[in-house]
């Protein structure tokens, strides 16, 4: 056995919970040190996204046949839908002076360590993003960070030159310390935990677009 699948498996079994006994966790919660949920980055060109509404035709019953329905076009509108409806706020909820955010996608505790970003690439920007040759995006190539508390994107990077190919991608990433600072070193089996509930929502929310 390598020193790293060793390392794999003692943290597997030194984190996992037994029939008589729960895995060590922190002995208290300081709640004066409560992780922000949301993540913004300062100083950043903000584009806002349109608000969601009835945009989408498609019934819940038809997302088990994502195949007979027909794609919409690639616009800032439905990018905004798509992050919306697997990243965004479902509801805001208040007892007593504390008030919280439930989002689109579960997570372990409600903490939600998931952030997604948007990368817009190509190789056609003129003010109305081209992607293959028949979808607009109007924002520029680059790297957006998606603000669920505004529903709103942050351009954390601009791409210096065109891109081979076009279209975008969604990238994933984890904060821990939102996971840690309540479960302790079991944090890293959540935030594996919740990405899978982030990709499944997206998933589900591509096929509805």
């Amino acid at each position: 056995m390598n020193k790293q699948t060793e390392t794999i498996l003692n943290y597997h079994n030194r984190t996992k919970h037994h029939l008589e006994r729960y895995a060590k966790g922190p002995e208290t919660i300081d709640w004066e040190d409560q992780p922000d949920p949301f993540r913004r980055f300062s100083g950043c060109e903000i584009i806002t996204l349109p608000e969601p509404g009835a945009e989408l035709e498609p019934l819940f019953a038809g997302l088990d046949n994502p195949e007979t329905i027909p794609a919409l076009p690639l616009t800032l509108t439905y990018i905004g839908l798509l992050l919306e409806l697997a990243f965004g706020l479902s509801a805001w909820k208040q007892y007593g002076p504390s008030r919280w955010a439930l989002r689109c996608n579960p997570s372990s505790g409600n903490l939600h360590p998931t952030e997604a970003y948007l990368i817009s690439v190509g190789n056609d920007y003129t003010g109305a993003r081209q992607v293959s040759g028949i979808h607009t995006l109007p924002i520029k190539p680059g790297v957006y960070h998606y603000v669920s508390h505004d529903h709103s994107l942050e351009q954390r990077c601009r791409f210096a030159g065109d891109l081979p190919d076009s279209g975008i991608l969604i990238g994933l990433s984890s904060i821990h310390w939102r996971e840690a600072w309540k479960y302790g070193e079991r944090a890293f089996r959540y935030c594996q935990h919740d990405i899978g509930h982030g990709l499944g929502a997206l998933c589900e929310m591509g096929s509805g677009l």
